[in-house]
């Protein structure tokens, strides 16, 4: 859909997300929309305009990113073995989650309200695109009948946020996720 603002507004965005992204990278989630605005040149009211909530600066600075991780899930669809998909999957997002400060938060951050699980944009977006995966490994016998992607997402994101202080956050959030992988099979 093309963008109807106007040309300075998008290059106000532009700047606010580019320098957002730097924020997120060096603060995680608790970066700050005063310093983005700061460092953007532009007044807090234009940054809290383009991005109105905490869940929105996330969400901006983790949507190329997740749409990414969207893009693999259906490249990964047509692989011979389902599980070995699934999980190739599932450790590529902990790997972007590990290395990409904020997102984890972004896909855990649940807002003000009750039901706002449902409006997280990005743990919706990776939840439909683990959806084929899960289900054809769910139907392949390769994966528990119960799990489901919101399951997935949850302990990947409960295994980032574990980790995201150790010494080396991505090795250590690749070996628990491996650990966690080994108990996805269905009892023999």
């Amino acid at each position: 859909m093309p963008d109807h603002r106007r040309a300075d507004a998008r290059r106000n965005y532009a700047r606010i997300l580019a320098v957002a992204e730097e924020e997120v990278a060096a603060h995680g989630a608790a970066a700050s929309l005063e310093q983005i605005a700061r460092v953007a040149g532009v007044g807090s009211a234009t940054v809290r305009r383009h991005l109105p909530t905490r869940r929105a600066l996330l969400e901006a600075v983790s949507q190329k990113r997740v749409e990414a991780l969207c893009v693999r899930a259906a490249e990964l669809e047509s692989g011979s073995d389902s599980r070995r998909a699934l999980l190739d999957w599932l450790s590529d997002v902990v790997s972007y989650a590990a290395s990409a400060r904020g997102l984890a938060a972004a896909l855990a951050y649940d807002g003000d309200g009750a039901g706002s699980a449902h409006e997280n944009a990005c743990s919706t977006a990776l939840e439909e695109a683990a959806e084929p995966l899960l289900r054809r490994a769910a139907r392949d016998g390769a994966v528990a009948a119960d799990v489901t992607a919101t399951d997935l997402i949850t302990l990947i994101v409960g295994i980032v946020l574990a980790t995201e202080h150790c010494p080396d956050p991505a090795v250590r959030a690749a070996r628990l996720f491996g650990l966690a992988a080994s108990g996805l099979s269905p009892q023999r």
